[in-house]
């Protein structure tokens, strides 16, 4: 009978043992595993590569929607079409002058061309209802770019602004605290800032259009690049992580409801 007791005191503390042991080695394997951010490489014609490490526990929909566009190459051969000096360099819009929107097909989903609409993302950020993004607006941060529509007739179109960003995105050159909170960053270069500090120095002019004033013309911005400043190629190293698809919005039709609020046509 005693022989029978220890044997079961035996195989009971083996058991436990092999418990304590796998738990230990879980703990472990947690600890040390390497959790990898995706890696982007932006090559810039004439002037380099550019690296940044993105964020998507910060900003996932953000970090979903520029993967796969860049995955799908959407941002092979734009070019960075606004750069303002002490401040940031913006790109990523397939018309070249900031008015353009990306479209599902650019993320790879297959519709016809009837269902291609243009789209837009929710913004991760504070003002939007969203505090799990605490990125600043620091040298070297990329962050999404997105229209302002309070500025120039209603201050009360908050939600149309902050659910506008598409694929256009800018790069800090300096830090901008005014932006946090109101924009979604979503990863910092780890490689390349001088290829940066490099492009904020081109030569820049005002973006004219049709019937500008001499007077317009003096306050008008200068940020255009005299000579364009293409974005050969992007490209994600995921390693192996899944990051699907973002959720999307419809465009706002904003010359719509200008026309129909004031009537001005605008277009």
């Amino acid at each position: 009978m005693k022989k029978t007791s220890n044997i079961i005191t035996i195989i009971a503390l083996i058991l436990i043992l092999a418990l304590i042991g796998g738990l230990g080695y879980g703990y472990y394997q947690k600890a040390t595993m390497e959790v990898k951010n995706p890696i982007v490489t932006m090559e810039i014609q004439n002037y380099g590569t550019i690296k940044l490490e993105l964020y998507p526990e910060l900003a996932p929909e953000t970090v979903a929607n520029f993967v796969a566009l860049a995955q799908n190459g959407f941002y092979d051969g734009l070019k960075f079409h606004r750069v303002v000096e002490g401040f940031m360099i913006q790109g990523g819009d397939s018309n070249g002058d900031g008015t353009g929107s990306p479209k599902l097909s650019d993320l790879g989903i297959e519709v016809s061309k009837d269902e291609d609409r243009e789209y837009c993302i929710k913004g991760e950020f504070l003002a939007n209802k969203y505090n799990k993004n605490t990125l600043k607006h620091e040298k070297g941060v990329i962050s999404m770019a997105r229209a302002d529509y309070t500025q120039d007739y209603s201050e009360t179109l908050t939600t149309e602004s902050y659910n506008s960003a598409g694929s256009q995105f800018f790069i800090m050159t300096e830090k901008n605290s005014s932006l946090d909170g109101l924009y979604a960053p979503f990863g910092k270069i780890i490689e390349g800032l001088d290829i940066v500090e490099n492009i904020e120095k081109v030569e820049t002019k005002i973006a004219e259009r049709e019937g500008m004033t001499e007077e317009e013309k003096k306050q008008a911005e200068k940020s255009v690049p005299v000579n364009d400043v293409i974005i050969t190629k992007v490209t994600v190293e995921t390693f192996g992580a899944d990051f699907g698809l973002p959720e999307t919005l419809e465009v706002w039709d904003y010359y719509t409801w200008i026309y129909e609020t004031y009537g001005i046509k605008l277009k």
